[in-house]
């Protein structure tokens, strides 16, 4: 190896625009030779009454590791077979219901050559992913797709860079277009979330976060100011819904509310909560998602909402509660 050569900031910034530049015409050139093959490569894999076994070797397999973990994540059952592992036991996993979507950009790797007899023993489709068609994994394919590349973007031409890029992105390509094809929907994409924030947010309904039965603060008309105030120091809430004797919302009294009560010189021992609550406030349905209460909130700048079926009153959700549960 020969001593490092420290780059200052022009060239630091030329080489790392051309290496730029490269993948993306690598990408836009990818794009242009798009043609039936893929069609046939989507009809495969969205008709597959079992997985995508997604394989390759070296770099082609890191790829195909993130191929198969996206297509499992929207919609299309994959998992990722290493060719070495495969070749001593694992390759038990692959039935005659699956495809196996094979990765070298040489179309040559041993590893995967070697899996082909009994891949196709087994009567699983092969769809090949290479940058040479006339290759030997290109030639045994069901279904090849080009994913060659002009050159790479390695100054030395020799490290897979363009063209792991192009196979990665041919392989997102497959992916939403699967994602499409099969109606994949938010609420789909939630429940192979459920751990991470977008799960959260898919997931979470107003009804899972509220307060409601003894939580809930709540008086009724012919409650005095006094009443209202013991009921909302008591849950803790800084405010108390105002209901009828079958539970419909009627209002709702803050602080905000006493400030004005007392602004006006209303005798507030003889007040009744009626003449004072502020009626119409904001709610939102209990079946809403979490997220909504988050931007209703913001909208209309409260931090605490009062939840309702139809126009009965079941609860009372706070922007602390969202933050909690993560949905912020």
């Amino acid at each position: 190896m020969t001593s490092p050569r420290p780059l200052n900031q022009a060239d630091l910034l030329s080489l790392a625009r051309d290496v730029l530049a490269i993948e993306s015409d690598a990408i836009t050139a990818l794009a242009a030779r798009l043609d039936e093959s893929f069609a046939r490569a989507h009809a495969l894999m969205l008709n597959c009454s079992g997985r995508v076994v997604v394989a390759g070797i070296g770099k082609s397999g890191h790829i195909g590791s993130k191929i198969a973990a996206t297509l499992a994540s929207t919609g299309t059952p994959a998992f990722f077979m290493h060719p070495a592992e495969a070749a001593h036991g694992d390759l038990g996993m692959i039935t005659a219901d699956d495809v196996v979507l094979a990765l070298s950009n040489s179309g040559e790797s041993h590893e995967l050559i070697a899996l082909l007899p009994a891949i196709k023993r087994k009567g699983a489709r092969i769809v090949a992913m290479t940058g040479n068609p006339r290759s030997s994994l290109g030639q045994a394919a069901d279904v090849h797709l080009d994913a060659g590349v002009s050159k790479e973007a390695c100054p030395l031409n020799l490290a897979p860079t363009a063209s792991t890029t192009a196979a990665l992105a041919l392989g997102d390509a497959l992916a939403v277009s699967l994602l499409e094809a099969r109606g994949f929907s938010r609420d789909d994409f939630a429940l192979s979330h459920p751990g991470g924030s977008l799960g959260r947010k898919l997931l979470v309904h107003v009804r899972d976060v509220m307060h409601q039965g003894e939580a809930l603060p709540v008086v009724s008309t012919a409650a005095s100011i006094r009443d209202a105030l013991f009921e909302i120091t008591r849950k803790g809430l800084g405010l108390t819904a105002v209901t009828d004797a079958d539970g419909e919302l009627l209002g709702v009294f803050t602080d905000g509310d006493l400030r004005r009560a007392m602004d006006k010189d209303i005798d507030l021992k003889q007040a009744a909560i009626a003449d004072v609550m502020t009626r119409r406030p904001k709610t939102i349905d209990a079946n809403r998602l979490a997220v909504e209460a988050v931007q209703q909130m913001e909208q209309s700048k409260v931090y605490v909402l009062l939840v309702t079926d139809a126009s009965r009153l079941v609860g009372a959700i706070r922007m602390h509660d969202l933050l909690q549960a993560g949905v912020v």
